[in-house]
């Protein structure tokens, strides 16, 4: 039992880990997320999650409407990344003393509001769409749950947190 969810942890980390560790600018030419990319990224973690809880028959029928929840956050997260990295390369094609003449405040705080009110009703719907399944999880069931979420958050922060440095020690 722990060997599907160990399985799938690590399937998750080789599949995220060189992603969060690339250092090349994220653009389709430097080696960006394709569109095939990220649905085959998305796929994978809907495949860890399912494989590691091991759901039973009576508990399928409560899977796609957490798997859509899932899919619908991913393509918003990626939408939201694309909109900032076309912000950052119109900035950086002005100059920094241009973007800095020119600065904003509050439009920042316009569009860093619609993105958190964006992520905000996007993890709203995944909950709504957990909520049925997870009453319905065996006390294995939601062990499993807890540690790859816990693992997971645990990589994905320590992976962001290195591409920052990472980014820090390039400039």
């Amino acid at each position: 039992m722990w060997k599907v969810v160990i399985a799938g942890a690590t399937g998750l980390f080789v599949a995220v880990c060189p992603l969060a560790h690339a250092q090349a600018p994220l653009n389709e030419a430097q080696g960006q997320l394709s569109a095939t990319d990220w649905g085959a990224l998305t796929d994978v973690r809907v495949s860890i999650v399912k494989a590691a809880l091991q759901l039973t028959p009576d508990q399928e029928k409560y899977w796609p409407a957490v798997e859509h929840a899932i899919r619908a956050r991913a393509e918003h997260r990626k939408a939201r990344i694309a909109s900032a990295e076309t912000r950052i390369a119109q900035l950086r094609n002005n100059g920094l003393v241009e973007a800095l003449r020119n600065r904003d405040p509050v439009s920042f705080l316009n569009r860093r509001a619609d993105a958190l009110a964006q992520r905000s009703a996007d993890l709203k719907k995944l909950a709504d769409a957990w909520q049925p399944l997870y009453q319905t999880l065996s006390p294995d069931q939601r062990r499993r749950m807890a540690f790859l979420t816990v693992v997971v958050l645990r990589q994905a922060g320590n992976a962001m947190q290195e591409r920052l440095q990472s980014e820090e020690d390039q400039d």
